[in-house]
Parts: structure tokens; C-alpha cells; sequence
């Protein structure tokens, strides 16, 4: 039987939350036996009360009587950071040494009295003060380590994260300019040269297309390396390891190596390859295996030339990619060997992709097993480094170019909350992710049920023990790629949702974490990259995740079509200007479905809704919403021709006035729906499906070349340059 209050003492310690206001504003408490499943979860054995016990002693020790804390968090130049101090202490000297980022130490001493009390009380028999300790010290951003000791004691050391005051933003928004650009989904871009899916050399041509027009970005989805041993798995905010990429867009005519290769050329010119190029290219949807198998056969070849033609004798390019190993350091390798295994596994043993399926001997990425595996496999492994570098190169190059060509910001990226629970990210790092939970969301409006999204959650206690360096190599890997990166679920910086194993979404728990440190780290990444970020704040949003985000310098993400109150749509000038601006999201209809209700009808038919009574609610609120957004459209004097009533068919006109309507908000940032502009009716993806719904599959209408040559692209995106002018 479940202790109460040991339960609820130790919930309280790990982070988990005792209530939340759901969509509706109602306060919902959590269940003692949710607490439990997400304790079980994070490994405590709540059966035992003993246990229980003796944790929250430790727990409560550590955060009461250890004389620092592991981490502070500096936004400016001087740290202020609380002491515990032995109260038979109290007045002895207390000797500071800081250990500055570049290698410069600082050192000075005074007296435990000179620090304000904030507390006193008695710990385990021992009377502690704590004192509030100012370093007389103008700190440099950056990562330092504090160390203090006290009366000759042992030194207690944390880690000191200084930040300037706001993440970094781009010169021509601060000087005034309102940007807009086009959010691509790369995986649909269909075009005539790529091998069944958008890659990396499509996107130079998107760049090359919307440059020249007065784009400032081209938005893209999630980057991150999936499982190249189970191509299918597809989702881009279910990585396998969020520090590297998908293999997926490596453009294979585009690697230098492809031209100096006659065996590849030999190849991709076979009348029979050259058939499937065109089978893969004029697929409705991306046939996620066949593209796979024809860009690893001649990958492959590449990867031989480049070792006869470059690594055995040492050329300028390979010395390039010796240097892409020595910066990626362990990480890399053991993502390269995370990949081989994976080939190795699936081929050898016909097993599931990823390390939860493997022989146990090889689930620890450092043991004997999968360190013998790399020293019998070099080669494979390698390989696995070499695709990591290609991918490297032409994603770089693609920001390159687009920063050659004048945009602001370039690529704006996307950095998914989570990493799949089998993939390379959770296997190098096994500590760091609790596998006995999901993490997910309770009901909104859009997704009634709840959801969970079958992603392990990060334990907010190995982040603090771990001094965040997981989040911050993360962000850093991400950031060097864009000019603007978006955090999918910006709220996880503050809480996230966990689902204990077993349990519907519907009966989980917030789980808190560090907020403002996690915050001072990503501004403090952010100004070294010079990269803006973007938070994707949708759905039940804390007070405290709305405060933070401006006193950080964090944009929201407004969404046209959750932007009402009173039943009418935002007008462009109540937007705020620390935004990105959208119609819709690749969660949500496109505008000709929402138009034409095709979501609602789809999310009925797969049987979505907890009853038929709340989709026929959603069908009257739809009705009003299509009245409501021409209302707003021709306050703006921008009400189409056609549909001029909500009975009316969709028409790309009405696509257009929305986009102008947008362009007119006072947001910094405007992302233009690449579907929307081809008057798609579609979605990328219906949240709380799996195989019910092609996810991740639908291509786009129309071929990059076609719509690069439309005269009205070239008219509409002037009106939208106007607009933003």
C-alpha cells in the first residue's frame, strides 16, 4: 500500500507538480497513484516506505546542507547565489576562487557575517544559516566554475552559467525590419533532380528562388537523424539523436565525390536505376525504404572513392573531414556506431530497429560488446561518420548561400522536445532519460484524448547532476546550422508532461525543471551562434513559461488560427512584435482544409473523438470561425472576390488574403505555408495517429522547377514584401 505522505514529500522533491488548470481554466489535482507511476518511473521504490524515506533524507540534505548549488544562472555581471552554512561557522572566513571560462582565475575572501541571512533552521541535529554571498566580481559570459570554502573546510564547487540579458536578434529586426518568409516541410518538396524526396540541394534552390524576392528565412521541419536502418520511421520529432542529421537529404549528385566516381555515374546512368529514380520521383507519397536503398547503394561507392582518392593520401579534403571527427569527438562515434549496429542488427537478426531490440550486451553504448563491434567494424563505422559529414557540408552550405544572397536569417530550424526511446540519443545517454515514461500533453482542443508521444522524458535531477550539458551540447549542435531556431514546446523548459508506462495520457503529471537556468544557457548559446530563437508556446501555457519568454528574448508563435478572443480573429495590429506569425501548422489543418472542414471530417472517420456530440461542436465553432476570419479580412479591406460567405468553396485568393493579412501584423516574423500557397488540402500529419494515417508522407502538389517559374508567386510574393515594407 502507497505511503501518502511519503509519496507526496518525495513528488514534491523530484519536481512533479500537485495540480495544473487545464484549457478550460479548471484546476485538475493529480493522483496520488500518477505520483507514484512517475516516481516508479524515475526509479524510486515507492512500495517501500523505508526507501522512501531514506531518498527524501538524502534529498532533503543535499538541497539544505550542501554548502552550494549546482548550478547558477547569471544574467549580467554580477552573481548572487545563497550559501548553507554551518551555523558554528557563522563569521569564519570564506575563501572564493572562480575558474573563468578562457583559463583566468580569480580569487578573494570575507567574512560569513558580511552575508545577508535569508534562512535558518535545523537540518538533521545541525543548525544551518543561509547567507546570501554577492561575487565581488564582473563576470565575462560564459561557463565558469565557483569554488568556496568556509573556515578551512572541504570547497564546494557549481558551475556558473553568465548570459547577456537577451537571446540574440538579428540586426535588421532590431533595427525595425518585419521579415517574412516560406515553412517547408524539405522531406515533400518534390522537383525533378532530387531521388523521391526533398534534400539538401532542393533547399538551395528554394533559397535561390525566395532570396531574390525579399524572403528573410526559409523555414524548415526538424533536421534530426533518424533511423537510416529502418527508413520508415519517419516522424522528424521522433529523432534518433537530435546532435546530428538525417541521412535522408544528403543530395547524392551533390557530394563533390559523386563526380570523380565512375562506378556511381556508371550506376545512376543504368536505364534500370534510372527507372526507380523516376518511380521514387513520381510517388504521391515518399517511399521512405526505396529512396533509402537507392541513396546508401551509391553512398556506399562514394564512401570507397573518397577513402582511395582522399584518405589514402591525405588530401586537403580529407584532412577536412579529419576535422569534422576531432570536433564531433565521442559523440559522433558513438552515433556512427549506434548506426552500424543498427545495419548490423536488422540485417544479421532480423530485429526492430534501434538498442531496446538488440542483444542485451549491446544496450551499453560504452561495455565490452559494442566496443568490440567498433574495433572488428571500422570501416562500417567510418562510413556512418562520412554520411554525418556529407550531410554536414550541404546543410552548412545551404545557410551559406542563403547568407550570401542577403537573407537576415536564412534557415530558421526546428529542434523537436524529445528523442526516440530506442534511437542513438537515448542509448549514449541512458542516465539522463527516464524509459518508464512518455512524455505527451493533457486534452486540448486539439487533441481531446490527451497525448503521448512515445518520447522518453529527460530527468530534471540527472540535468542538475549533469550540470545541463546534455541541453546545452544540444542547442549548441542545433544553433550552428540557423539563423533562427524554433523549440518545439517551449514549455518543456519549465515543465513537461510525463505518462507513466501503462497509462492513458489523459492520467499524467507535470514535471518541473529548472527554467531559468536552462534559459540563461540557451541565451547564452544563442548570442555565441547568433542564432534567434522562437518558442513554440501552443496549447496550456504557465504564467511562468509567458513571463519568461520576453524577459529572455524569446518569440512567440502566434498561430492565425488560435488567435481569437470574443469569438473574433486578432487584428493585425493587436499582434505583438516578438513573433513569428502562421496561418497553420503542420499539426493542424492546412487553410484549405480548415476552409472546407476536411480535418474534422478525417478526425471523425478515424474515430478521434471522445463523442459525436463534441465533433458537431467543432463543426458550429467552425462555421462561426469562417464567418469570423472574412469579418476579419474585410475589416482589413482585404476580403476576397470568392468565398465571399462561409458556404462558399476555398480559392487561393482567400489563401492570399490571408497571407497579406499576416504580412500587415506588427510580428517581426511571417511564415508563409509552402501548402497554402499551392492551395493543398492535405495535413503533413494528425496528431494521436500512427499507421491510421499516412504521417510524414504526403509530398507536395507541384515541382519545385514548376513553381519557381509561376508568374503569380513573383506577383504575390511583391504584395507580401509590400505589406511587410
Amino acid at each position: 500500500m502507497l505511503d501518502a505522505s511519503l509519496i507526496d514529500r518525495l513528488a514534491r522533491l523530484r519536481g512533479i507538480g500537485d495540480a495544473y488548470h487545464d484549457y478550460r481554466g479548471q484546476l485538475r489535482y493529480f493522483t496520488r497513484e500518477t505520483k507514484a507511476g512517475i516516481l516508479r518511473a524515475m526509479g524510486c521504490a515507492t512500495e517501500d516506505p523505508a526507501a522512501l524515506a531514506a531518498e527524501i533524507g538524502q534529498l532533503e540534505n543535499e538541497r539544505q546542507c550542501r554548502l552550494l548549488p549546482p548550478i547558477v544562472a547569471v544574467r549580467g555581471q554580477r552573481a548572487v547565489l545563497d550559501l548553507n552554512i554551518a551555523a558554528r561557522d557563522f563569521g569564519a572566513s570564506l575563501r572564493w576562487t572562480v575558474a573563468l571560462e578562457h583559463g583566468e582565475r580569480r580569487t578573494g575572501h570575507l567574512s560569513t557575517a558580511e552575508c545577508a541571512e535569508t534562512w535558518r533552521g535545523e537540518i538533521d541535529g545541525s543548525w544551518i544559516t543561509r547567507r546570501r554571498f554577492e561575487l565581488p566580481l564582473d563576470l565575462p559570459t560564459g561557463y565558469h566554475e565557483l569554488k568556496v570554502s568556509v573556515a578551512g573546510g572541504p570547497a564546494g564547487r557549481c558551475l556558473m552559467i553568465s548570459s547577456p540579458p537577451e537571446c540574440y536578434e538579428p540586426a535588421a529586426i532590431h533595427e525595425g525590419r518585419r521579415l517574412w518568409g516560406v515553412a517547408v516541410h524539405l522531406y515533400t518538396v518534390r522537383s525533378r533532380e532530387n531521388w523521391g524526396i526533398g534534400d539538401f540541394n532542393d533547399l538551395k534552390v528554394l533559397i535561390r528562388w525566395l532570396a531574390p524576392r525579399g524572403a528573410g528565412f526559409v523555414g524548415l521541419n526538424p533536421l534530426h537523424a533518424l533511423a537510416p536502418a529502418d527508413p520508415e520511421r519517419a516522424s522528424p520529432y521522433s529523432a534518433s539523436n537530435r546532435h546530428f542529421l538525417n541521412l535522408m537529404y544528403i543530395a547524392v549528385p551533390a557530394v563533390p565525390e559523386f563526380r570523380e566516381c565512375a562506378a556511381a555515374c556508371s550506376r545512376v546512368a543504368d536505364e534500370q536505376f534510372a527507372r526507380r529514380l523516376s518511380e521514387l520521383r513520381a510517388a504521391p507519397q515518399v517511399d521512405y525504404r526505396g529512396v533509402a536503398e537507392v541513396k546508401f547503394e551509391i553512398l556506399e561507392l562514394l564512401y570507397r572513392d573518397f577513402r582511395e582518392r582522399h584518405l589514402a593520401h591525405g588530401t586537403s579534403r580529407a584532412a577536412a573531414f579529419r576535422g569534422f571527427i576531432a570536433a564531433g569527438g565521442p559523440l559522433l562515434q558513438l552515433h556512427a556506431r549506434f548506426d552500424a549496429l543498427d545495419h548490423y542488427f536488422r540485417a544479421t537478426c532480423n530485429t526492430a530497429s534501434g538498442w531496446l531490440s538488440w542483444p542485451a550486451e549491446y544496450r551499453d553504448a560504452t561495455g565490452a560488446a559494442a566496443q568490440r563491434f567498433a574495433d572488428e567494424h571500422p570501416l562500417q563505422i567510418e562510413f556512418h561518420v562520412y554520411l554525418q559529414w556529407l550531410a554536414h557540408e550541404q546543410l552548412a552550405g545551404a545557410q551559406g548561400l542563403a547568407r550570401e544572397l542577403g537573407m537576415p536569417v536564412g534557415l530558421y530550424g526546428d529542434y523537436a522536445v524529445g528523442a526516440h526511446p530506442s534511437g542513438s540519443e537515448t542509448w549514449a545517454d541512458q542516465r539522463g532519460f527516464r524509459m518508464d515514461a512518455e512524455i505527451g500533453a493533457p486534452p486540448d482542443p486539439l487533441a481531446l484524448k490527451g497525448q503521448g508521444w512515445g518520447i522518453p522524458p529527460p530527468d530534471p535531477l540527472a540535468m542538475e547532476t549533469q550540470h545541463l550539458q546534455g541541453f546545452i551540447g544540444l542547442i549548441r549542435d542545433n544553433m550552428r546550422y540557423y539563423g533562427a531556431l524554433r523549440l518545439d514546446h517551449v514549455m518543456s523548459l519549465f515543465r513537461l508532461w510525463w505518462v507513466p508506462a501503462g497509462s492513458s495520457p489523459t492520467e499524467g503529471a507535470y514535471v518541473h525543471y529548472p527554467l531559468h537556468s536552462l534559459l540563461t544557457a540557451l541565451a547564452l548559446e544563442s548570442s555565441r551562434s547568433d542564432c534567434m530563437v522562437v518558442g513554440e508556446d501552443l496549447g496550456v501555457v504557465p504564467d511562468e513559461v509567458r513571463h519568461a519568454m520576453p524577459e529572455f528574448g524569446l518569440y512567440h508563435y502566434k498561430v492565425l488560427l488560435f488567435e481569437k478572443q470574443d469569438g473574433r480573429f486578432r487584428r493585425p495590429g493587436e499582434f505583438v512584435r516578438r513573433a513569428l506569425a502562421t496561418a497553420t501548422t503542420h499539426d493542424m489543418p492546412t487553410l484549405r482544409g480548415f476552409w472546407e472542414g476536411r480535418d474534422i471530417e478525417l478526425r471523425r472517420h478515424l474515430q478521434l473523438y471522445p463523442s459525436v456530440e463534441i465533433a458537431n461542436d467543432l463543426e458550429r465553432e467552425r462555421e462561426h470561425d469562417r464567418e469570423a476570419l472574412l469579418a476579419a479580412l474585410r475589416d482589413e479591406g482585404l476580403a476576397p472576390a470568392s468565398p465571399g460567405s462561409s458556404a462558399e468553396p476555398f480559392t487561393l485568393e482567400f489563401a492570399h488574403a490571408v497571407h497579406l493579412y499576416l504580412a500587415r501584423s506588427k510580428t517581426a516574423l511571417v511564415a508563409l505555408q509552402i501548402e497554402d500557397l499551392l492551395g493543398m488540402a492535405d495535413p503533413v500529419n494528425v496528431p494521436g495517429t500512427h499507421h491510421e494515417y499516412p504521417n510524414w508522407q504526403r509530398k507536395l502538389s507541384s515541382d519545385l522547377e514548376d513553381m519557381v517559374n509561376r508568374a503569380e508567386f513573383d506577383r504575390y510574393f511583391a504584395e507580401i514584401k509590400r505589406a511587410r515594407d
